[in-house]
């Protein structure tokens, strides 16, 4: 009897890290998920994290359809950064870990702290395109069969 062994495709990690995890990276996070449909695992982390995600952060993306009540702020780890394809960081400057071999991308994105809905909304749009970008990027360079 001849054994099958399924050949697992590697889904592409990717990471969004900002410094509160409470706005810019759960957007990202958001949307990529969203937009993947499963291909890549999308993880969100800050390097100081907040309480909570911002509230207005949750508005705005409520209004595309995506649903962040149910996340919250969490700690950029090593293990987090060491299984990551890619890391993308927004504004986290030096506090942001640094981990060689990695393919780090910073995008450079107003922080919705403090801001109203319309700008927060201006924001979200922006990471929208940036992560449209990005998805192409990572579904043009997955191995072909």
């Amino acid at each position: 009897m001849k054994t099958v062994v399924a050949d697992v495709e590697r889904k592409p990690e990717v990471l969004f890290v900002c410094v509160h995890n409470s706005g810019r990276s759960q957007i990202a996070a958001a949307i990529l998920d969203h937009l993947s449909r499963g291909r890549v695992i999308v993880r969100s982390a800050g390097s100081s994290p907040a309480s909570e995600i911002n509230p207005l952060v949750v508005k705005a993306m409520s209004e595309i359809g995506l649903d962040l009540s149910k996340e919250f702020p969490k700690p950029i780890t090593d293990d987090l950064t060491r299984y990551a394809d890619v890391i993308v960081t927004m504004g986290c400057g030096d506090t942001c870990p640094i981990f060689p071999g990695k393919r780090y991308i910073d995008w450079e994105i107003d922080d919705p702290a403090r801001k109203d809905i319309a700008a927060i909304r201006r924001i979200r749009d922006d990471i929208e395109d940036r992560v449209r970008d990005l998805l192409k990027d990572l579904d043009e360079s997955a191995p072909r069969d």
